[in-house]
């Protein structure tokens, strides 16, 4: 099966590295720069006191057709507009494509592109892009895919061969329910780690940092209207304590100058609340606080 993988930041490098040991796998890049380095150097994979050089064909998103039998889009949810406008200009429908995007603002750009299976996935996996060529596995977790529209029979037979390579990936029945679990992962890590710059684990070992979490989950689950809250609270320390020696993504952007993806979370979620006519004065403040940051470190850099 060939694959694309749209997206070389540490998420797009990570799939990369180890889908190319079952697939023929091309990984396009924003830029050409990254793709001609990508093509000379390998993907550098380090994790622990491992590394490895993997090679990959690289290209420049330019250069996608829409031709491979799966399609991965690894990009920021605040990117996908362009990549969909690509989508567009292309000759070939492209039948099966893969969205692995933080949130869930981007599931309405879903329901105007024209493939014919549409699947959605969450990555709780650990990961972080030390340069155009290198990422760092940095600790194991879940794959869940769902399938967005169409039918499942393409993503089984891709998922059956994650396993022969020891990145599992779960089909998941209800693609709705599997990004609300990593919404509130998120809407509560993503932000919490962001504004106090602090690691994943810090916030359950920190008994000032964990009130703040509760606090934070107690007004999600007011707005999501969970069924079962204190399942969904065990399932976040639980990722909270696999992912402890992280740095979130949403710290790792502020710090680089990067626009974060905090309209496509805590966003996200101040919308619902419009909608539904509750007061959200933590999800909104620590938006601000967010926006700040980001408006911030715009003028810096």
């Amino acid at each position: 099966m060939k694959i694309g993988i749209i997206g070389a930041g540490s998420i797009g490098l990570l799939f990369a590295s180890y889908l190319s040991k079952a697939f023929s796998v091309t990984l396009y890049t924003k830029t050409s720069v990254q793709a001609e380095e990508i093509n000379q150097k390998g993907i550098l994979l380090l994790e622990g006191t491992n590394q490895s050089s993997i090679r990959v064909i690289a290209s420049p998103i330019l250069n996608w057709t829409g031709n491979e039998e799966l399609t991965i889009i690894a990009v920021k949810q605040y990117q996908l507009n362009s990549i969909i406008k690509h989508l567009h200009k292309l000759d070939v429908n492209p039948q099966n494509l893969l969205f692995l995007q933080n949130g869930m603002s981007h599931l309405k750009l879903l329901e105007n592109i024209r493939p014919t299976n549409i699947f959605v996935g969450s990555v709780e996996h650990g990961a972080s892009k030390v340069n155009t060529h290198t990422v760092r596995h940095n600790g194991k977790g879940a794959i869940n895919v769902g399938v967005f529209t169409g039918d499942f029979l393409r993503i089984k037979e891709f998922i059956d061969a994650c396993e022969t390579i020891d990145f599992p990936i779960t089909l998941k029945n209800d693609y709705y329910n599997m990004l609300i679990n990593k919404l509130i992962a998120n809407a509560v890590i993503n932000p919490l780690t962001a504004i106090l710059q602090v690691r994943n684990g810090e916030l359950i070992s920190n008994t000032y940092y964990f009130a703040a979490v509760k606090t934070l989950f107690l007004e999600i689950s007011f707005i999501l209207n969970l069924e079962d809250p204190l399942r969904n609270f065990k399932d976040l320390i639980r990722i909270c304590k696999k992912t402890a020696v992280n740095r979130s993504s949403m710290l790792i952007d502020l710090e680089a100058g990067r626009r974060t993806e905090i309209d496509a979370i805590l966003g996200f979620l101040l919308d619902e609340a419009v909608k539904q006519q509750k007061e959200v004065r933590v999800i909104e403040s620590y938006y601000y606080l967010l926006k700040g940051k980001e408006h911030r470190k715009e003028r810096v850099y």
